[in-house]
């Protein structure tokens, strides 16, 4: 599946500013469910915003939508703020994550249905011109009499995109718009999207829980938690050099050991784990003598073999997938960690199988010293 890489991720720093959260806030009686966002979203970008539930995503998607209003702080498109300003006055369309059709409309009176509320009014042929723009955009020439529930859910999708395109907007958010297709179709839309985005030049916001669609498609991810923007960056960044456990954890698949930083000599600390191995590390943030932190080393980093330096492991568990094979191993004193090894590797060595005694090694500066937190 093609990716947005280090050579394809567009330049934005000279771009404007289309839209921006200035220390926004928003609290639902006790409940504080975004809080002190400060965020500046480029024209052309595309953004995703990434956690698990309950982190606050979706209420950052809603005050740019105006469905919510801040509590503290603005909300600005274009440098003006727009607090007070309803959600159909905005720049702005959403696509939901069930989509939102009208059942008893055709395609075509779906995709038009805002063009007809426009004020003052378009004429029947300018609407069906835009219409039809717009169902060539999303591929569906020719679908404009068929009805929504004769429809599968990729082409729904499709609809609800044409439909959020056809006015015309500075900003397009999309709350988990493919959540309710299946893994494949999931991952065609992924390169639909991305390639829709650049075709337009429209600023796409994403709200998402599944890493690999916001690693896959994004310029940049704000990585969130208990309604904060903890880490922002671009995926490669986010997945490189995570600032905690947390992102860490979040963005891709990471071995964690625990322990106290002893020493640190440029910018490589030596930390005794809590088993009694000492592990060095890259420092990815500022770190203190005597800090709590995980050791990340990612699966696909270590190497197996049979001999040589390393950690003595004994494999416990093996899974073929295809273009590598996940691993289970177990270290007397590391404990069980998870290694990826590409499918070349086994071609070359043979596979390993359940039981046997290898040796587990990483390459220095692939083990991170990350924040626990």
């Amino acid at each position: 599946m093609p990716k947005r890489g280090i050579d394809t991720v567009p330049d934005l720093a000279n771009r404007k500013a289309i839209a921006e959260l200035r220390g926004a806030s928003k609290r639902f009686g006790d409940v504080l469910a975004a809080r002190d966002l400060d965020l500046t979203i480029q024209e052309g970008e595309f953004l995703s915003f990434l956690g698990p539930s309950g982190c606050g995503k979706t209420t950052a998607l809603r005050l740019l939508a105006g469905f919510e209003t801040p509590t503290e702080g603005d909300v600005l498109l274009d440098g003006q703020v727009v607090n007070d300003l309803a959600a159909h006055h905005r720049p702005v369309n959403m696509v939901f994550q069930h989509y939102a059709l009208f059942p008893h409309m055709t395609v075509a009176q779906n995709i038009g249905y805002g063009l007809r509320q426009q004020r003052p009014r378009l004429s029947k042929s300018a609407i069906a011109q835009k219409v039809g723009k717009a169902l060539d955009v999303v591929r569906l020439e020719g679908f404009d009499d068929r009805r929504i529930w004769e429809m599968s859910g990729g082409q729904q999708q499709r609809v609800a995109l044409a439909r959020a395109i056809v006015n015309e907007p500075k900003l397009l958010l999309l709350d988990e718009p493919l959540a309710a297709l299946d893994r494949k179709l999931r991952k065609n839309m992924q390169i639909e999207l991305q390639n829709l985005q650049r075709q337009l030049g429209i600023t796409f916001v994403l709200v998402t829980h599944d890493q690999e669609e916001a690693l896959s498609m994004s310029d940049r991810i704000c990585i969130m938690r208990d309604g904060q923007i903890v880490q922002s960056g671009s995926p490669q960044e986010l997945y490189d050099n995570p600032k905690s456990r947390y992102v860490a954890g979040f963005v891709g698949t990471s071995n964690f050991f625990d322990g106290k930083v002893a020493a640190i000599d440029g910018g490589v600390a030596s930390v005794p784990l809590q088993n009694g191995v000492t592990v060095n590390g890259r420092c990815v943030a500022p770190m203190q003598d005597g800090q709590e932190v995980s050791i990340s080393v990612r699966p696909e980093q270590i190497r197996l073999g049979r001999g040589g330096s390393g950690y003595e492991v004994t494999v416990l568990n093996r899974i073929f997938l295809g273009e590598h094979t996940e691993y289970l191993v177990r270290h007397e004193t590391l404990g069980e960690f998870l290694v990826l090894t590409p499918r070349q590797t086994e071609l070359n060595d043979g596979p390993f199988n359940t039981g046997d005694r290898l040796t587990a090694s990483w390459d220095a500066g692939s083990a991170l010293v990350l924040d626990r937190n």
